[in-house]
């Protein structure tokens, strides 16, 4: 691997800066009422350095959101049939980890209390955060049929039953009791719940598949 240089490290880790500094800001404010200067000042960059990066809000929020995708679907990068239920297991944690995190559970807040009056503000954050996350467990269940590890008719219905089944009850609280969030415990419980719900389901040799699982808990 080459190592990048000085000025290309400084750029990355630039870029990141000013991505963390947008969430801030998009969680405190909403899309609509940030602006490029507020999120410029809170990276602490000057403005036109600022869209040396990103030509605009709406391409540094699909940014930002892209970001936290591919968080999320690190452990579907490379798809082994020998280590479903592991993978399965870590991208349920990575999922857990990167959507009950503060700043994106304001964010997702206040674009539900936007999307009403600026319907392209709901349709940007679906697009570029949810509909992505969905098309890549999609691949990845593509992938494990092929192999011979999944059965389904329908890609689509069966991420969503997996999406729904390990984390969706704990999420829809994070969003509506801010002040009281799942624990830890909570997370495994559903989690793990969901995840020998889905083998069950879809698994082609769902025994084997939870016994692995059970062995990773």
């Amino acid at each position: 691997m080459t190592t990048p240089s000085r000025r290309e490290a400084n750029r990355i880790a630039r870029e990141a800066r000013i991505k963390v500094a947008a969430l801030t800001t998009f969680a405190q404010s909403g899309y609509a009422d940030t602006s490029m200067d507020a999120v410029a000042a809170a990276a602490g960059i000057s403005k036109p350095t600022l869209y040396q990066y990103f030509a605009s809000k709406e391409e540094l929020f699909t940014a930002v959101m892209q970001a936290r995708r591919d968080d999320m679907l690190l452990a579907f990068e490379q798809p082994d049939p020998d280590k479903m239920p592991q993978q399965l297991y870590e991208f349920a944690w990575g999922y857990a980890d990167t959507i009950l995190q503060p700043d994106l559970l304001s964010l997702a807040r206040l674009i539900i209390g936007e999307a009403q009056r600026f319907p392209e503000i709901g349709r940007a954050y679906q697009a570029s955060g949810p509909d992505r996350v969905l098309e890549g467990i999609m691949r990845y269940f593509d992938a494990q049929q092929t192999a011979g590890r999944l059965t389904f008719e329908d890609a689509e219905l069966a991420a969503q039953d997996f999406w729904g089944l390990i984390l969706s009850a704990p999420r829809n609280r994070a969003l509506y009791e801010p002040s009281n969030p799942p624990t830890k415990d909570d997370c495994a419980r559903y989690i793990e719940n969901g995840l020998r719900v889905f083998l069950k389901a879809y698994s082609t040799k769902p025994e084997q598949d939870i016994k692995a699982l059970t062995q990773l808990l």
